[in-house]
């Protein structure tokens, strides 16, 4: 039996808090691996996503490179429409098998929208619920059981980045360099 762990947002753009949240997951859940799963349309964000699919995968790919126990999969992108966590779930589960145990990994913020998300209750039968705690989202009394992670390091976040390169603040050593690279290069993000 494999222990996997899936980490679905709109990695608009991923960040080392991303990478960090996924490998204090990793060790602390004992997990074989992790499945960075770029959305196509978020359900519960506001906003649309700022660049491309196409742009937010290949930064994921990037990032990624070279750690054997990380992988991208492109599954939400690929059904286009809204990314809803039940359909994912499902993919993954006919995709990995039943005897394999599948993780679902949230940051602090989301674990308390948990109980409105889509068909919940089927959900929470195909997998396990895992909070990696964020600096200013508290872990309280939640309505859905779940595993608590905890993840040192620094509070950041895609929103942060994208407004420090509106104002033409450097984010170096918030993104891996090749995501920094990719970034400048194809002038992201920018007005």
């Amino acid at each position: 039996m494999k222990k996997i762990g899936l980490f679905g947002g709109t990695f608009d753009p991923v960040h080392l808090g991303h990478l960090l949240m996924a490998r204090a997951a990793m060790e602390q859940m004992g997990l074989d691996k992790v499945v960075f799963i770029p959305s196509c349309v978020p359900p519960h964000k506001k906003a649309p996503t700022l660049f491309t699919a196409a742009d937010r995968m290949k930064m994921v790919r990037m990032a990624i490179k070279g750690i054997a126990e990380f992988e991208v999969s492109d599954f939400e992108i690929k059904k286009g429409g809204k990314s809803y966590s039940v359909d994912t779930v499902r993919h993954f589960r006919g995709l990995y098998g039943l005897q394999d145990k599948m993780f679902f990994i949230v940051g602090g913020d989301a674990i308390k929208q948990l109980d409105t998300w889509k068909d919940v209750n089927i959900l929470k039968t195909m997998c396990s619920f895992v909070s990696v705690n964020r600096p200013g989202y508290p872990r309280g009394e939640e309505k859905l059981k779940y595993h608590a992670v905890t993840m040192n390091g620094i509070e950041m976040s895609s929103t942060e980045i994208r407004k420090r390169i509106l104002l033409e603040k450097s984010i170096q050593f918030l993104v891996p360099d090749a995501v920094l690279s990719y970034i400048k290069r194809n002038h992201l993000y920018k007005i």
